[in-house]
Order: C-alpha cells, then structure tokens, then sequence
C-alpha cells in the first residue's frame, strides 16, 4: 500500500475528507469524538449503544453521518476506532492502532481519511504523533515484486491519511525511519537468486552514493589479502563470490563519537557440509537481516545528520556446498590472528562476524553494535518477538536497550557468562565454533564467541527470533520485519 501522510493543524472535523477517524477508549467515545457526536446529533453515540460497540482494541464501526449533516461540507463518515482498555495502554498501542488503522481504511475502500492523532492528551502531541505516523507507514508496508498479477512491483493502493492537530516534525521523522525499514524488509524479502553478495554490495553503494555517505566494497582478493581467513573460509564454497560493505556517515560538527554498526549478511544458508534440514532452509534468504537491518539504519542516520559518526560493516557472502567449501575439522586463521576450528559449518555467521568485528574495533570504533540472525538457541530462551542482547559493557547494553524500548522493539539482556568461555577452547586451534554437542547455552557461547575478536563495548543482538516472520504480525505482513532499524536509528539518530 501507498500511503501518503500529512499533518494537519486542524481539528479532524474540520479536515475535508470523506472519512473522519475518532477514538474509543475505555468504552467511550475520545474528546475529538464527543465533539464530531455532538456536531451529528449523537449518531456516534447512538450507533456505539445500539449496536453495544465497546472498542476494544481494533475493532472499528462505520458510522454513515451524510444524512446527519445540516450542510454538504464535512465527511461523510465516521470511523469509530477502539483503543481497548485505559489500563496499561501505551505508545506501542498508538503505533499497533496506526498499523490497524490503514489496513481497515483500505479495506473500506476509502482513499482518504482524516484520523485524530489518538491519546495525545496522555503521551504528548509529539510523541503520538510520531507513534501513529509511525504504526502507519509500517502496517501499510506490502510486498508484490514478483507477482505476476503486480508486473510493475509497485504497492497498488493508495491512501492518504490526514493526522489531525498533530506535529509535522514528528510525523517527518517517522516518515523517514518507516522508509527505512521498508528498506531493510525489501532486501530480506528477495529471493537468493537475486539478492547475492554481489547484489547486496550493489544496493548498498546505490543507497550510500545517493545519500552522501562514503562507501568502499572490497571483492574476494581483497578479503583474502587483508587476512579475513574466518569470513573466507565461509564464503570459499559459493560460486557466488563474497563482498566485504564499508559505509560510513560523518557529521557536519565535530563527532561525540564513533560508532561501529556490524551486521549479519549470508545471503543464503545451506548450512554447508553440516546441512541445515529443507524445511529449515526455507527462511534462510532471511540470514541477512542484520545487514538489512544496519543499511536501513544508515539510510536514515544518513537523511537525520545526528552528531555522531556510524561505520557499517558487512561480510556478505553465501554458505554453500562445493568442492572448495570448508569442512568440518577445518582450522581457518581469523583476522584478529586467532586460529579456529570448525566443529559445525552451520555456525558460519559468527565466523564472518568475527573478521567484521575486529576490522570495526581496528578502525577505530568507540563502541559497536552488531546484529546476527545467530542462534536458534535465542528463539528457544525468548520465543519470536524478542531479540537477546548480549554485552561485554553493562552501561553500553543499558544504551541500547533504553533505545530498544523507546523504539517499541523488544529485547531482552541474557548474560555474557565467561565461566561458559571453556567450553569454546580448542584441543587444535585457539578456539572452537561451537562449543560441541551440547545443546545447552547456546546463544550465549555464541555471544561469547564474538566477545572474543574486540575489547570495546560490544553489544550482540541475536535477531534470530523477531527478523522474520512466517505470518502477519502488528506492524506488518509476513517475511522480513526490519527489525533493528528503529533501535539503530533512536540510538544513534538525535
């Protein structure tokens, strides 16, 4: 869907659309609402009476009002929206409601609508307005590339939606951070055929070159001669050859600091020799979201200008089966020098990582933050609407996880628990890939793994769970979430 937003200083009566969107909370009608039922001889109220509508969440009522109306000027119905209970009610209820929202105007059938900014007397005007812009531009989100009925790829429907009495900054900046989670779906919702590592560096530069920000991609030669041989060893086998993406954004003023943003990029996992189940291949197209995740996230740090300095970093490559493929025993030499060896070739994201990390911390990162699709030990521990957070830095993991939170993305701390580290040592190498067949702490030797390749502030966030999603969910339709974008951005975008 293609949604145009627009923010209006008037009240939502006054807005000359055919639809007027009001709130019902707790069972009654919002302040905007008791205004339009009064204006229409209480047909809102009548209606909600009569036909015992309470508003819980989501639920919605079409009012006619056009043979309310004394003049011919003034919308033709009203929308009665539920915001659900007053208790617990918070800005993820006015984003979820945003979401909500356009997907019932649509399905009406009506191509403008004018809704009241919801609870913005509780939250501030600011604050929801961003929260229901926000919801909106998600929920509208679709995808039809390759269908053959859609040949243009373009989201056919239209609608614009006016935000009564609400702040045009907000609904700006939510604009932009929408349109960078679209972004990073698009990327994770590309079949592998097109979305190689090639195909992703090419995108990245695209995106980069257009906004202004400085961009280097190195090929195959340049990742083997710079020492890469963990992130080689992985991509060796795939006929598709692998890219190492640099991005960075620097500030117009002098830099608070410089932050690494590293991200996940196997844009296909067959899980190599150690051979992934079929059915468990299905969403490995989705191994890349944490890449997808970081170059959202610059897309927007880019058009925001905030005054810090961000570095991406991406080990895009494939993990396949061939001849030249690496094997299980393997013992590949890390960037960082450390010798590893192979005990699972389906542990091959946090090998790449590896290199990605300690080439961030080389370049002078104050502090880094990565996201993997890495474990399904995570999904196991938090299910799949939350991510892990792991971190070698208590005061840089609290950073990230108040911004998680003012994002409305949900993650959870799991602790970087060193005595598990004997588990990784190697009888061969300096350590092992996994930690054996032991199904026990999983994510968290993962986690630790990583820890391994720098000494700066280091946040891990296991994605694994909300970065795909095989249904519908609040903000979106199924496939890729861009989850992460929105941490990313509220972290690093003031």
């Amino acid at each position: 869907m293609e949604i145009t937003l627009k923010a209006a200083r008037r009240f939502v009566e006054e807005i000359p659309a055919p639809l007027v969107v009001v709130g019902v909370w707790g069972g009654e009608l919002s302040e905007a609402g008791q205004k339009l039922d009064q204006k229409h001889r209480k047909a809102l109220s009548g209606m909600m009476q009569a036909l015992h509508f309470k508003g819980e969440f989501g639920e919605s009522l079409l009012v006619p009002l056009s043979s309310q109306r004394s003049q011919k000027e003034g919308p033709e119905f009203a929308l009665l929206f539920g915001l659900g209970k007053k208790r617990g009610v918070s800005l993820e209820t006015v984003r979820k409601a945003g979401a909500k929202l356009v997907q019932t105007v649509a399905k009406l059938g009506f191509k403008e609508a004018a809704s009241e900014t919801f609870l913005a007397e509780k939250f501030g005007k600011e604050a929801a307005s961003y929260a229901l812009a926000e919801g909106a531009l998600l929920g509208g989100y679709s995808w039809a590339k390759y269908k053959t009925s859609n040949p243009s790829g373009k989201r056919s429907e239209k609608l614009r939606l006016w935000l009564a009495r609400a702040a045009g900054a907000a609904v700006a900046r939510a604009e932009v951070v929408a349109q960078a989670v679209h972004y990073a779906r698009d990327l994770v919702n590309e079949p592998p055929n097109v979305l190689t590592p090639v195909e992703l560096a090419r995108r990245a530069s695209e995106m980069a070159q257009a906004l202004g920000l400085e961009v280097e991609v190195w090929d195959e030669q340049q990742i083997q001669e710079a020492g890469m041989g963990a992130y080689y060893g992985v991509a060796q086998g795939s006929a598709n050859p692998p890219r190492f993406i640099q991005l960075t954004y620097k500030p117009q003023t002098a830099s608070r600091r410089t932050v690494a943003l590293v991200g996940k990029g196997l844009t296909f996992d067959t899980g190599g020799y150690s051979l992934k189940p079929s059915e468990s291949q299905i969403t490995m197209k989705g191994d890349m979201a944490g890449a997808a995740a970081v170059l959202g996230a610059m897309q927007a740090i880019a058009r925001l200008q905030p005054p810090v300095e961000v570095r991406a970093y991406i080990a895009a490559a494939e993990n396949m089966i061939s001849g030249a493929a690496y094997r299980v025993s393997d013992v590949l030499t890390s960037l960082s020098g450390k010798t590893i060896e192979v005990l699972n070739t389906d542990a091959e994201g946090r090998l790449t990582l590896a290199d990605a990390i300690t080439y961030a911390d080389r370049q002078g990162a104050d502090a880094i933050v990565e996201l993997s699709t890495l474990t399904g030990a995570c999904v196991v521990a938090l299910g799949e609407k939350v991510a892990g957070l792991f971190t070698n830095e208590p005061r840089w993991g609290r950073e990230v996880q108040e911004a998680a939170e003012r994002a409305g993305e949900k993650v959870w701390p799991l602790p970087l628990e060193e005595e598990y580290l004997e588990a990784l040592k190697s009888d061969t190498a300096d350590l092992k890939n996994t930690h054996g067949r032991s199904r026990s702490a999983g994510a968290i030797t993962a986690a630790l793994f990583l820890a391994e390749f720098t000494d700066k502030p280091l946040v891990h966030l296991d994605i694994a769970g909300p970065a795909y999603s095989e249904k519908s969910h609040d903000l979106g339709p199924a496939g890729g979430t861009g989850f992460g974008v929105r941490t990313l951005v509220e972290l690093l975008g003031h």
